[in-house]
């Protein structure tokens, strides 16, 4: 996003992107219900929110950036995943491949 913002900067656009975390959507549900799972309720567990993302709470996201109270926001990925790289950067949580 960042290398992006300038050549469209000149352009007169701005440029962001959401990065959403885990949604609950019935495909969450599947793969929360999968071989996974235990990985998934850690991640949500260790998260500054702990709980899953909304489907209107990305909206809610994307409506602000595309608001004119974001005009001065480009170049940035918004994180909505519930502070879950938050706690993977402050060690609370690790990724387990």
């Amino acid at each position: 996003m960042q290398a992006a913002a300038v050549p469209w900067g000149d352009r007169g656009a701005r440029v962001n992107c959401i990065s959403p975390g885990i949604v609950l959507t019935p495909l969450a549900r599947d793969e929360m219900s999968g071989p996974g799972a235990e990985g998934y309720q850690e991640m949500i567990e260790t998260s500054a929110a702990g709980r899953f993302g909304t489907a209107d709470g990305v909206a809610t996201a994307a409506a602000f950036l595309l608001g004119p109270d974001a005009g001065f926001i480009t170049g940035t990925d918004l994180l909505v995943d519930g502070g879950v790289i938050a706690a993977l950067r402050a060690g609370r949580w690790q990724l387990s491949l």
